[in-house]
């Protein structure tokens, strides 16, 4: 018997709105985006391509959104660092029916962190979450909460999951798929009590059983039949560079970008969603 921590919601979730300021979103998935399957709860597979100084990051974030009764995580050897160094961290190239997970210095790009999603129609067929060490190297990132934070929300954004909240100054919600200057909470950030938006929260979990709330008649999870490398779509965009994630459909309260949509044709697209460094 598979016994799952259930994790019960306390908001109850309609539709989807975009807010700003200090209100969480009434609904925050990622438009429609989800893995099809054909049964809950799913495991997702995540590749582990990050340095020894990101590894208890990687397995708390896997441990934390085990945690809800729609699906687990299990980490796994990355497809990145294969086929004799074609394949690094710093090109984290996607492999169909999984999330890679990659951590190298990706120079000064300006942002933190990246998550990006392939989908075919509405179900999404692989993920890629990276973490720029160039940034968490310095003395305002290089710290476990910061790390926890950034590693948590990229992980979810493969989920489907969005965020709660983007607005960097105002009180913590508690969950890491909140925008935060102060992810630890308490002292030093918009109040001296919020709590620590290292975790997902209820919220989190309850979006969570939305977005899988049905079953679909096939399955993206654990798909091979692309292989890693060609971008599993055919057209060879693996999402590296700023010029390939496309158009920016949404920006956050700060006036950056932080969500691009790339159309592939055929009903497929690219999403890439930036955490921008401050």
């Amino acid at each position: 018997m598979n016994c799952k921590k259930y994790v019960a919601g306390f908001i109850v979730l309609t539709g989807v709105a975009v807010l700003f300021g200090s209100i969480a979103y009434a609904s925050h998935s990622w438009g429609n985006y989800h893995w099809a399957r054909s049964a809950n709860p799913f495991t997702l597979k995540l590749g582990d391509n990050v340095s020894s100084s990101w590894d208890a990051y990687l397995a708390g974030a896997s441990s934390d959104w085990s945690a809800s009764s729609v699906l687990d995580t299990t980490i796994v050897a990355g497809s990145t660092n294969n086929t004799k160094g074609r394949y690094t961290p710093k090109n984290c190239v996607p492999t169909a029916g999984r999330i890679e997970v990659c951590t190298t210095k990706y120079g000064k790009t300006g942002w933190l962190g990246v998550a990006q999603i392939w989908a075919s129609g509405d179900h999404i067929v692989q993920g890629t979450a990276k973490m720029n060490d160039t940034y968490f190297m310095t003395a305002t990132y290089n710290t476990p909460a910061w790390r926890r934070f950034v590693m948590c929300q990229e992980v979810a954004h493969d989920f489907g999951l969005d965020h709660q909240d983007e607005t960097f100054d105002n009180a913590n919600l508690g969950s890491c798929m909140d925008y935060t200057n102060d992810p630890d909470g308490g002292l030093g950030g918009a109040v001296t009590n919020d709590p620590s938006n290292e975790h997902p929260n209820a919220h989190d979990f309850t979006q969570l059983e939305t977005i899988y709330a049905h079953l679909d008649g096939d399955t993206t999870v654990g798909q091979s039949i692309f292989g890693p490398g060609n971008g599993a779509l055919g057209n060879g965009v693996d999402g590296q560079e700023i010029a390939e994630w496309g158009k920016a459909i949404r920006t956050s309260s700060d006036g950056k970008p932080s969500l691009f949509e790339r159309d592939l044709g055929n009903g497929n697209k690219l999403f890439t969603f930036v955490l921008w460094a401050n």
